[in-house]
């Protein structure tokens, strides 16, 4: 059982340092995690999911345009604490989750990207890795597939199946669990932590994938924007 006490001490880290090119016709003028969805950036919805669990205390490693997050907390209160950490515009991931080493101590911690939205249940993946006595879980996801499926025979149909997110792989969705040992593994401001660090965690068996087959959508395009914007608006995504 996890105590509010245990919560309120807990850290969670959101990536919110990058580029984000795909979506350039914002990401011009306002860093990625500021982009608007209903009126709200995508950085509040992700800590208000975060703090629905009862998890209130935010390193949020900032980079691009990252003057705009900071006024945007500076000019805002929430109940929630926020501290903006400038980690450089091009630091990779695994490097901007290293510099926040010195404020994370030596205690386990929450990690996502600052760039898609989910309703994982955080209680359910914390006790996963508490169980599985890991250093790192992530959350594995099943992306909403783009396009139909269907199977040719000398080029006749003998299968169509509508677009399912059945068939996409498992692949990483953010909403990690990590131990402060992952840190060791980060060795410059180059490194990606979705290559070498993971690839080192899995080939060790120190990787776990939290399965969550409910709702997760990224950020990358204007097409998913709408998609999170129409989720939020008729309260499939509630938060």
């Amino acid at each position: 059982m996890i105590t509010n006490a245990e919560k309120n001490k807990m850290k969670v880290v959101i990536l919110a340092g990058g580029l984000g090119t795909r979506i350039s016709e914002y990401t011009k003028s306002i860093p990625k995690p500021m982009i608007p969805l209903n009126g709200k950036p995508i950085i509040y919805y992700i800590m208000k999911h975060f703090f629905n669990y009862g998890f209130k205390n935010f390193y949020v490693a900032v980079g691009y345009k990252g003057e705009i997050l900071k006024n945007f907390f500076k000019r805002n209160r929430f109940p929630w604490v926020v501290n903006l950490i400038e980690t450089g515009q091009k630091t990779m991931t695994g490097g901007r989750i290293k510099k926040l080493k010195k404020y994370l101590g030596n205690e386990r911690f929450f990690m996502t990207y600052g760039d898609g939205l989910s309703n994982v249940n955080l209680d359910n993946l914390l006790k996963f890795h508490i169980k599985n006595k890991k250093l790192a879980t992530l959350t594995a996801v099943r992306p909403p597939a783009r396009f139909g499926k269907i199977k040719l025979k000398k080029s006749k149909v003998i299968l169509f199946r509508e677009k399912s997110n059945l068939d996409v792989g498992w692949i990483n969705g953010g909403f990690f669990v990590l131990e402060p040992q992952v840190l060791n593994l980060i060795k410059s401001d180059k490194i990606y932590f979705e290559k070498q660090p993971l690839q080192i965690l899995s080939k060790k068996g120190q990787l776990m994938a939290f399965q969550h087959k409910n709702i997760w959508q990224c950020m990358d395009t204007l097409r998913d924007k709408e998609i999170l914007e129409n989720l939020l608006k008729r309260k499939v995504l509630k938060f």
